[in-house]
């Protein structure tokens, strides 16, 4: 344990450094680590709205991107008492787990932006612990299994959880984003964690991505993209001086086409936030579904 140690904060003391330089010392830091990952079609957007608005988000997001709902039930879904409705929105570009609290939020719940499936919960921590994450939330029982919840360098809360009778999906058509934001000065950090954690890899870093893709037209920044048995993720690495709505989607799904995207969204009473441009070989927008959950839609072209 102690050599996966001194070998991690070698890793996360060389924060400057180039993704390149360090890939072997990172690559032995992943093989120290089990791989508990299941599939992305595990990798649920943590959404929460207010109860009002549960019935809206749910419409309007469906017949944005089709799919279905399990059963809307109320449940204690924290460690300490609540209570929330909660359904999973499954759909052929990603899954939304739904939250409408009757009760107030208990903290820090509110603030992971994913659940991922794990083989094996204690495994788990111990992985993302070994990786240079906090448990912030340890380990609990749910209605269905457990959860814990972990904070990663840069302060991005994740949700892990493990059920007692193991799910069974089906694949997406398309594989959404995590879209994550941090500072430069924890980017690195945050980076080799989740790749030792999530025995990842880099897809693309671009230190040049064009700044439309944060609202900064003109500009530009630093962009990584990484893809792992947990899915996908794309990390934007910024000054923080980001223009609304920037910064609080939580996910980009990939969908055949933007406008045929954008006019299902409008007519189920989604607001488009920025209206679809191109960067790097997509299209892209922004929409707001009822209870304003941001999303970003993104579609390839030029191919």
């Amino acid at each position: 344990m102690r050599i996966k140690s001194l070998v991690l904060a070698a890793v996360l003391g060389l924060g400057a450094a180039s993704l390149a330089t360090i890939a072997p010392l990172e690559a032995r830091t992943a093989q120290a680590i089990p791989e508990v990952a299941v599939g992305s079609q595990y990798d649920t957007t943590h959404v929460y709205v207010d109860p009002a608005e549960v019935d809206h988000f749910v419409q309007s997001f469906l017949a944005t991107f089709g799919g279905q709902s399990t059963k809307q039930v109320v449940a204690t879904v924290t460690p300490t008492p609540s209570s929330t409705t909660s359904q999973l929105l499954q759909t052929p570009v990603g899954t939304v787990s739904l939250f409408g609290f009757k009760t107030p939020i208990p903290h820090p719940f509110g603030t992971e932006r994913t659940g991922y499936l794990v083989k094996d919960m204690d495994a788990a921590i111990r992985a993302a612990r070994a990786a240079g994450a906090d448990v912030i939330v340890e380990a609990f029982p749910d209605p269905i299994g457990r959860d814990a919840v972990i904070q990663w360098p840069g302060g991005v809360n994740m949700q892990l959880y493990w059920h007692t009778t193991a799910p069974n999906y089906a694949a997406f058509q398309t594989v959404p984003e995590n879209r994550v934001y941090v500072s430069r000065d924890r980017a690195n950090a945050f980076i080799h964690s989740f790749l030792a954690f999530a025995h990842g890899k880099v897809v693309s870093d671009d230190a040049h991505a064009p700044g439309a893709e944060i609202g900064r037209p003109g500009d530009t920044y630093r962009r990584v993209r990484i893809e792992s048995t947990f899915g996908k993720m794309s990390v934007q690495v910024t000054d923080g001086h980001l223009p609304y709505p920037y910064g609080h989607e939580l996910t980009g799904y990939e969908v055949v086409n933007v406008s045929d995207t954008l006019v299902k969204a409008k007519a189920s009473g989604a607001k488009v936030l920025v209206e679809p441009y191109v960067a790097d070989g997509r299209q892209i927008a922004m929409l707001a579904f009822p209870g304003n959950y941001v999303a970003e839609i993104h579609a390839a072209v030029g191919k």
